[in-house]
């Protein structure tokens, strides 16, 4: 457990166990599943947690309650993450109250095949609940990231429950920098939904905060400033760094010896961060989150099968689904006999919005010869002068 303020506790568990988050995300410093409850005259319980972990969680629970009951829960997100172990505190409690809106209800019966309506407190936004001196304000986050997403604004002591939003991967205690797992959680997960994220933090923007409690990774006490400007720019797809990212999809080593020369070059040229994803053999989701970060990008593939390489089909289709956008392309294709690999991958991006696709594109035969030296320079300098 972790003492929030006198009477907010966080009753939730790290995960240690866990090594793929959503079946997909690779977590190797585990993961963080976060559950408030607040003691006042009325107990609170905000969210639950993953059935992997129900049985810490419920242990956690009875010793911040002690011999009190729990007289709400407020399901802030259905997914279930969180709303996993929601009939385990109603068989503990049975005279709980739900706390929800009216699409968590929609979602309740498709998950539980029981009747709510006995005990289900409808919301809306900027509906409250006293339950002493602690009152709850409700703001609904739709598609941040499923829409039954709701927030809790807790007035007397400034706290922001923020469901989702503010996440990282790997537990509380993990040793690691904040930025790059909420980064690469944030670009994977919500990545897609930025213009309703920027809708939340207007709505964000009016209330005192002095606490920020995600339903995954740290609760944030200091520096707020700091969070809320990295999910402005997240959120609204600008580049963090100034920086390219190469993205590699090579067979043979051929076009990864390319990618290698191609860094050398933007090296020697005063680029200010250059960055290699093999992305065949490196996390494709960092790869994917390094996209974003990066004000320029540069992908070097190999033919196949008269289109490009799998593992680059493949990180095109993710950048395509997160939304990717506002960012300058550079080309590098490979192909023995028939190059298809520039085509195929400028179809891929069809339809990102402000991508803007360097004049040159490299096309190598098998192996670098000294025209293609030639190019990558050209290439380098088109780039660094976008």
């Amino acid at each position: 457990m972790e003492k929030i303020t006198e009477e907010i506790v966080n009753i939730g568990v790290n995960d240690r166990d866990i090594t793929l988050f959503e079946g997909q995300y690779e977590v190797k410093k585990g993961m963080a599943y976060n559950s408030y409850v607040i003691l006042d005259e009325q107990v609170v319980v905000m969210d639950t947690v993953d059935p992997h972990v129900t049985a810490e969680w419920l242990k956690n629970m009875e010793e911040a309650l002690g011999s009190r009951k729990v007289d709400y829960l407020v399901i802030q997100h259905m997914e279930p993450d969180h709303g996993g172990s929601i009939m385990q505190l109603i068989e503990r409690f049975p005279d709980v109250k739900l706390v929800g809106n009216a699409k968590t209800f929609q979602m309740f019966h498709q998950f539980f095949d029981i009747s709510s309506d006995d005990r289900a407190v409808t919301v809306k936004e900027g509906d409250t609940l006293s339950i002493g001196k602690h009152t709850l304000q409700f703001f609904m986050a739709p598609m941040v990231h499923w829409p039954e997403v709701m927030v809790t604004y807790e007035q007397s002591e400034k706290v922001l429950f923020s469901a989702d939003g503010f996440g990282k991967f790997g537990t509380r205690d993990a040793d690691e920098d904040w930025t790059c797992e909420a980064r690469r959680y944030y670009i994977n997960i919500c990545g897609k939904y930025g213009m309703q994220v920027q809708a939340l933090l207007k709505k964000a923007a009016g209330l005192e905060i002095d606490v920020i409690c995600p339903l995954h990774g740290p609760v944030l006490t200091e520096n707020l400033k700091y969070y809320i400007d990295k999910y402005q720019i997240w959120s609204s797809y600008e580049p963090e760094d100034e920086g390219v990212l190469i993205a590699c999809a090579s067979i043979y080593g051929h076009t990864m010896k390319a990618a290698e020369k191609m860094k050398e070059i933007l090296d020697q040229k005063g680029a200010k961060k250059v960055v290699i994803a093999d992305l065949a053999r490196d996390d494709l989701h960092e790869a994917v989150e390094d996209a974003f970060r990066y004000s320029h990008l540069v992908l070097a593939a190999a033919s196949y099968d008269a289109s490009v390489f799998p593992p680059m089909e493949d990180f095109l289709h993710r950048l395509k689904a997160k939304n990717y956008q506002k960012r300058t392309v550079g080309i590098i294709e490979n192909g023995s006999w028939a190059p298809t690999a520039a085509k195929s991958m400028k179809a891929l991006m069809e339809g990102m919005k402000a991508v803007t696709f360097a004049e040159t594109v490299v096309t190598i035969k098998s192996a670098l010869n000294a025209e293609n030296l030639s190019q990558l320079e050209t290439l380098a300098d088109e780039l660094l002068n976008a």
